[in-house]
């Protein structure tokens, strides 16, 4: 029979995990994974999680029929959930449209757990602290491989990304994405706004493709891109990314896994899942532990992005629903654009609209 609800403590809280048995991860190896396995990785690895988004206001992706969707297909919660315990703190966070949500803050261990009992496997938090939620206190990189690029040019891009960093007085943090790249982050000092650190972010992207021509891609449209992709964008207002060790909707249960820089040459996601990483995480413990003791500025990217910009490489395109930027490019793909090119020449010619166009 199964069992209708049970309890877990955790740092003196009691939280109740709703059918405990519900199968969230049909096929992972050894066995299929059910919620209370989920929630009870989360409460085995909260400490070290907290490392990456303690008092952050986080969007909880949520998974309540599980990885297959069968009863409930997942959704992002991005306001606090009604009937959310009052110990739950919150942060006030403004979007783009210029709408604004109460968003759960990841202040504690038992906020982490009360969150997966909500079926939550990822937390994607904002890149600033509750107490100043228009300052970044974090520079993200995602590296985003094209279908077909070899994984180890995503290890070796992440290489690059380490040494123009630290070129730049920033610290990386690397870690598995859990899917097909990986991530880097940097803590920063705040007083930067997100234009200028998105604006920081593209300078660092277009510096690593400089060097690695042909493998390292900034280009926003998919259509252009080859090889692997720095998505500059991640650093945009209301842009989130798993934090480290979220489980990520994959069949194995794969968890976004923070490394050592020694590993990243040699390094295979697949290794890292809800089953393997709480006691990689007892044996060597959290590779990203002190990244608080690493806050560098942004004042050399910036620069670099000036420079940039004298030379005449102007401002990239921005997410779909984000107000134009002051010198942003025409937003449109580049097919659309070329069409849209002919469009207009031969509708100043007298000649209509092109074949195809209505």
């Amino acid at each position: 029979m199964a069992t209708p609800s049970m309890t877990i403590s955790v740092q003196g809280r009691d939280i109740k995990v709703t059918s405990p048995d519900k199968v969230y991860f049909p096929d992972a190896e050894g066995g299929p994974i059910t919620k209370l396995e989920v929630v009870e990785y989360w409460a085995a690895v909260a400490g070290a999680a907290l490392n990456g988004c303690r008092d952050r206001p986080a969007i909880l992706h949520r998974f309540p029929g599980g990885v297959t969707g069968e009863d409930t297909e997942p959704f992002y919660q991005k306001r606090i959930p009604k009937g959310a315990p009052d110990w739950v703190r919150t942060a006030t966070v403004k979007f783009p449209s210029g709408r604004t949500a109460s968003m759960p803050v990841m202040h504690d261990e038992a906020a982490l757990v009360w969150a997966a009992t909500l079926g939550c496997l990822e937390c994607n938090p904002w890149p600033v602290r509750a107490d100043d939620v228009d300052h970044p206190d974090e520079l993200r990189i995602d590296l985003d491989p094209t279908p077909g690029v070899p994984w180890d040019d995503v290890r070796q891009v992440t290489l690059m990304a380490r040494d123009v960093l630290a070129e730049h007085g920033l610290t990386g943090f690397p870690k598995t994405s859990g899917k097909r790249g990986i991530h880097v982050n940097a803590r920063v000092q705040r007083g930067n706004g997100f234009t200028n650190t998105r604006r920081a972010a593209l300078a660092f992207a277009r510096e690593v493709e400089r060097r690695m021509p042909g493998v390292a891609t900034t280009a926003w449209w998919k259509e252009e891109r080859t090889g692997v992709f720095l998505d500059y964008n991640q650093n945009a207002r209301d842009r989130t990314v798993a934090s480290a060790y979220s489980i990520r909707p994959m069949p194995d249960a794969r968890v976004s896994t923070p490394l050592r820089w020694d590993e990243v040459a040699g390094v295979e996601p697949e290794r890292f899942t809800v089953r393997t990483v709480p006691e990689r995480l007892r044996e060597l413990g959290d590779p990203g532990a002190d990244i608080d003791e690493h806050v560098g500025t942004l004042d050399s990217l910036l620069e670099l992005a000036a420079a940039d910009a004298e030379g005449g490489l102007g401002d990239a395109p921005w997410p779909p629903h984000f107000p134009k930027g002051d010198d942003e490019p025409l937003r449109v793909n580049p097919s659309r654009a070329k069409k849209i090119a002919e469009w207009e020449a031969m509708k100043r010619e007298g000649k209509g609209r092109p074949h195809g166009q209505r």
